[in-house]
């Protein structure tokens, strides 16, 4: 029976970059020394954005690399369904709304009339005022809508979650231990987080945590630029019933600048790095590995 299971879930968009590589390999290292499992998933809900020539590259670069993990490799296009069913329990329960404003509106909600206010920003950015939230505690009769976004309603999901603390372990160097948030303060932190776009069927958020526990994963491993999103996933694992993984948030590679890398900046893709004679220990010097 496998003990420790880490996965490496990218979006083929675009080419794999040092970053990827880095978190890739940390993961796979991290099964491998506990004699675990290690796995691939193909994050590709926005299909308006994800490419096959991108996927296949995606599979020759981590072989590139030497990663090795097991098959099938899950796709999030074929787990549509099981996202909808997860939709429909929570809305049947009174924890989603349907939201109808853009981008525009929120920012025009949110602006402050003092000059020089800060607007209060989230995981997913502008935290959201709430425009569209129902008032009330009535539980919707109907199914819900399939031409709006569907947010989670905060606090009446808190009142649904049996502690106050929403705890998970993190094993990262920056936030290493038990890591609690009051759950009083999840409305000021995160908001009413989207749970489906209206052009995706789902969000992020629902996505990986319901996909981490299908897989059976016990060690999510990520860049730390997704810490303060752990909130929302364990706020969800406890309104759905699934289990809390260990969480490993990973220092980011930088380039010279002190900037992120993104996949628009091709000059770190593997592949370019492959086609000028560079081998997978160059690549793993290169992360400080």
């Amino acid at each position: 029976m496998v003990g420790l299971v880490t996965r490496f879930a990218p979006s083929p968009t675009g080419p794999l970059h040092l970053g990827h590589a880095y978190s890739a390999i940390v993961a796979h290292d991290m099964a491998r020394a506990a004699g675990g499992q290690f796995l691939l998933r193909i994050e590709d809900i926005d299909r308006s954005r994800c490419r096959a020539e991108w996927e296949a590259q995606i599979y020759d670069d981590l072989r590139w690399l030497g990663l090795t993990w097991a098959t099938p490799v899950m796709q999030q296009s074929t787990r549509l369904p099981a996202y909808q069913t997860a939709l429909d329990g929570l809305w049947a329960r009174g924890l989603l709304y349907a939201c109808t404003c853009t981008r525009r509106d929120i920012e025009a909600a949110l602006t402050a009339p003092q000059e020089g206010a800060s607007l209060p920003i989230g995981p997913d950015g502008l935290i959201y005022p709430g425009t569209c939230r129902p008032t009330g505690d009535s539980t919707p009769d109907t199914p819900p809508p399939t031409q709006a976004a569907l947010r989670l309603n905060i606090q009446r999901a808190l009142q649904s979650c049996t502690t106050d603390a929403l705890p998970f372990t993190e094993t990262g160097a920056a936030h290493r231990g038990l890591v609690t948030t009051d759950a009083r303060h999840y409305r000021d932190l995160i908001g009413d987080i989207v749970l489906a776009r209206r052009d995706m069927g789902t969000s992020y958020h629902l996505s990986v945590v319901l996909d981490d526990a299908a897989q059976g994963v016990t060690h999510v491993v990520r860049g730390e630029d997704l810490f303060d999103a752990t909130r929302i996933h364990v706020l969800l694992q406890c309104l759905m019933g699934l289990p809390t993984p260990m969480y490993h948030h990973h220092r980011l590679i930088r380039d010279a600048a002190g900037k992120r890398l993104a996949k628009r900046d091709d000059a770190r893709a593997l592949s370019k790095y492959r086609t000028e004679g560079a081998t997978p220990d160059d690549i793993r010097r290169m992360v400080g590995l």
